[in-house]
């Protein structure tokens, strides 16, 4: 087994070579001789130290700034470090202790206290490290559940809607080719970073979910649907965002829980204020509300409903760009306009 390595900051010579004497046997030590080589080795090394014992008192930049910049950094913000002091310096130990210092050892050192201390906070340190990977693979597994469910769940409305099963595959597929060219572009750059993009993407197969309080005679009607049904109809979007606020108010991964409530209650908004459930216009709609309401809309026109034939790829493509800035975001008709080709590849080949 490997030894831990330990870094030593110290710009006294004495002092480092002391405890590399009582260190050594057990860890591999590195050390520093100022502040500056400390953040020059911690910043660069391939694998961090498993503790930085730091001096408080050195030239040019201290102690307490060298931890200010390791807390600062994602990659040395964990490195657990133990501060050096004086015998007498209890304003240095409580200041590092606040700063995010975890102990401290007093000059002159203790052989039997050096060692008890590193030791414990390696120890201590490894099991967070492990109890923070049990935790994550605890919370993964759990996510997984959750979507695998929603996702469950959409294709048993498709199914109802008599459906071909295949709409949930083809709007996340679409989104997902709108997503990363608004990204390539740097659209919405704000609201669209990596992290809410992939959120976006894993929200669409909820669109629909509030579909399962829709009455079979309606849902599944062949003709024309009256006035009422209609109104009846337009209820799937409020009883979708109710649904998701119900399951995933309480959720840990809130970007996912606020873009599944804002699809399936706004993707049905237009530009122009004339939509439902709230009569949303232009930006106050949310962004991945206005992404779907195309992507879905041309999905629905170019595949076959128990109500209406499939239109042609051009003849949607027409009424996406005639809906641009009343029914549709303008901006994002362009991007879809540009990709229209890249629409018509992706329906084909999942029909």
């Amino acid at each position: 087994m490997s030894k831990h390595t330990i870094l030593i900051v110290d710009d006294v010579d004495f002092n480092r070579i002391i405890l590399r004497d009582i260190l050594e046997e057990e860890y591999n030590v590195v050390e520093a001789e100022d502040g500056i080589q400390a953040i020059d080795y911690l910043f660069n090394a391939a694998q961090q130290p498993a503790i930085v014992l730091l001096d408080i008192m050195m030239p040019e930049m201290d102690g307490h700034e060298v931890l200010a910049l390791m807390r600062d950094n994602p990659v040395t913000e964990r490195v657990p470090v133990v501060f050096i002091t004086a015998a007498n310096a209890t304003t240095h130990e409580v200041r590092g202790l606040q700063e995010g210092a975890q102990d401290y050892i007093a000059k002159p050192f203790n052989q039997e206290v050096v060692l008890a201390r590193v030791r414990n906070l390696i120890e201590l340190n490894l099991y967070r490290q492990d109890l923070e990977q049990q935790v994550q693979k605890r919370t993964d597994k759990l996510m997984r559940t959750r979507d695998n469910m929603l996702e469950a769940m959409a294709n048993m409305i498709e199914c109802r809607n008599l459906e071909s099963g295949q709409h949930v595959k083809r709007t996340s597929l679409l989104t997902e080719l709108m997503v990363q060219t608004m990204q390539a572009r740097g659209m919405y750059a704000d609201e669209l970073d990596t992290e809410n993009g992939r959120m976006i993407i894993k929200a669409v197969p909820t669109h629909d979910i509030g579909k399962i309080g829709i009455p079979d005679d309606i849902l599944l009607k062949p003709g024309r649907l009256s006035s009422d049904e209609f109104d009846v109809i337009k209820t799937h979007a409020a009883l979708g965002s109710d649904i998701i606020h119900n399951m995933l108010a309480d959720d840990d991964d809130r970007a996912f829980f606020h873009h599944s409530y804002d699809i399936c209650r706004h993707h049905h908004e237009r530009w122009d204020g004339k939509g439902y459930p709230d009569s949303l216009a232009g930006s106050d709609i949310p962004l991945s509300a206005r992404l779907l309401a195309i992507v879905d809309v041309y999905d629905a026109l170019t595949s076959p409903r128990v109500y209406k034939p499939a239109m042609s790829h051009e003849q949607a493509k027409q009424i996406i760009l005639d809906g641009s800035g009343t029914q549709f975001d303008p901006d994002m008709v362009a991007v879809f306009n540009d990709l229209e080709q890249e629409f018509e590849r992706v329906h084909e080949m999942q029909m």
